[in-house]
């Protein structure tokens, strides 16, 4: 489905847009970031914050970590997401290294194997590379939300381009 270069461009193209998120949102106040907005999760603060759980659950997903679906999934990630702006950014940034980093090591046979994890109290079965797109995608489906959100907000984040990457985020 997918190769190992895109798995690390997307990583990449991640984290520069996760960079740039943050740089606009930590223009605003703690209460515009919270504030209700009429998205899907209500505020920045709680779509940015979502991104992070989920990118969470889905690595471990990924790299067959049952503990640790187990202990993220038993936490709402929203109550229980960083609320300090600080914490949230040095949270966010360590992830994003960390996706690159790992990115960075698979290799093709990693994106072709079969992942197997729980959904809903039942084990099911995955091919890597497809989840790993999801994953991406998924994230670039709730930073939309928060690029707008920014933007009506009153911040200019960076371009969304996936083509500006190497122009703008390297």
């Amino acid at each position: 489905m997918i190769d190992t270069a895109f798995a690390r461009t997307m990583a990449r193209y991640g984290r520069w847009q996760n960079r740039s998120l943050v740089a606009a949102a930590g223009t605003l106040t703690d209460a515009e970031r919270w504030m209700d907005r009429g998205a899907f999760f209500r505020s920045i603060a709680e779509t940015l914050n979502h991104i992070l759980w989920d990118d969470r659950i889905w690595l471990a997903r990924l790299w067959c970590d049952d503990a640790v679906i187990r202990e993220i999934g038993a936490r709402h990630p929203y109550t229980e997401a960083p609320r300090d702006w600080l914490d949230y950014a040095g949270q966010r940034k360590a992830l994003d290294d960390e996706i690159v980093a790992w990115a960075d090591r698979l290799t093709e046979a990693d994106l072709s194997q079969a992942i197997r994890w729980v959904r809903g109290g039942e084990r099911v079965e995955t091919e890597f590379g497809f989840k790993l797109v999801h994953m991406m995608n998924h994230q670039t489906h709730h930073r939309g939300q928060v690029h707008a959100m920014l933007t009506a907000a009153g911040t200019r984040p960076e371009p969304t381009d996936l083509q500006m990457l190497e122009k703008l985020g390297g």
